[in-house]
Order: structure tokens, then sequence, then C-alpha cells
């Protein structure tokens, strides 16, 4: 597959994975774990990144940026699924609120991923 498409697809679903949040949020369960989800390396897009990516590609000026990018929202998604599964509905939500470091990584996630895209299109 190529970078364009893998990017399109870590797009959509990072997205997916914020709603996943929302709904364990409201209903304390999850079909993973915190442990699991905090691992960059887990997702399809994380499995690119480390192990499938083209070696060529990784000398982009956006691969080391995306990669730790990717790494932040992991981690954070962890820390508020482990708040939503334990309960936590106040605590998780308002990791996930508007002006939240969460938030805020998803976003320059997802605007670092469509210049990456911009500039391979």
């Amino acid at each position: 597959m190529s970078t364009f498409n893998e990017i399109g697809m870590a797009i959509s679903a990072h997205e997916s994975w914020k709603n996943k949040l929302r709904d364990a949020i409201a209903t304390g369960r999850s079909e993973s774990t915190p442990e699991k989800v905090s691992m960059d390396d887990n997702c399809s897009f994380g499995k690119w990144l480390h192990q499938r990516i083209d070696p060529e590609v990784k000398s982009s000026p956006f691969y080391q940026k995306v990669l730790g990018m990717h790494a932040q929202f992991h981690a954070a998604a962890g820390q508020i699924l482990g708040l939503a599964i334990e309960g936590r509905k106040n605590e998780a939500t308002q990791l996930m609120g508007i002006s939240s470091d969460f938030t805020k990584c998803s976003t320059a996630l997802t605007r670092m991923l469509k210049e990456w895209q911009q500039e391979i299109s």
C-alpha cells in the first residue's frame, strides 16, 4: 500500500478510536485494554511506522514528528481508556475535553498527517 493510503487510513482509524473512547466512557467497557491502546506499535498505522515503512520514507521530515505525535496519542488514549474502564467518567471526559492535551495532540497529529499526504501527492 502506498504511503499516501497508509496515512489516509491512519487518519480514519484514529478518528474511530476517539469514538471508541467516548463509548468506553459511556459504558465503562472496551474490547481492548489500556495497556494495548497505549502501545503505539499495536495499531495498523503503528505497525507500518515501526515495521513495514519503506526505509526511504523514514527520511521524510514528517516521519520523526509523526512517530512522536502518534506515541503521545496512544499514551493519552490508554490513560483515558483506563479511567473509563475504572468508571471514572468525569476524569476520562475531562481528558478528552476540547482544550485537553489529548485533543490538542490528536488535532496536531491529524494536521501533520494531512500535511505529509500533501507533500507526497
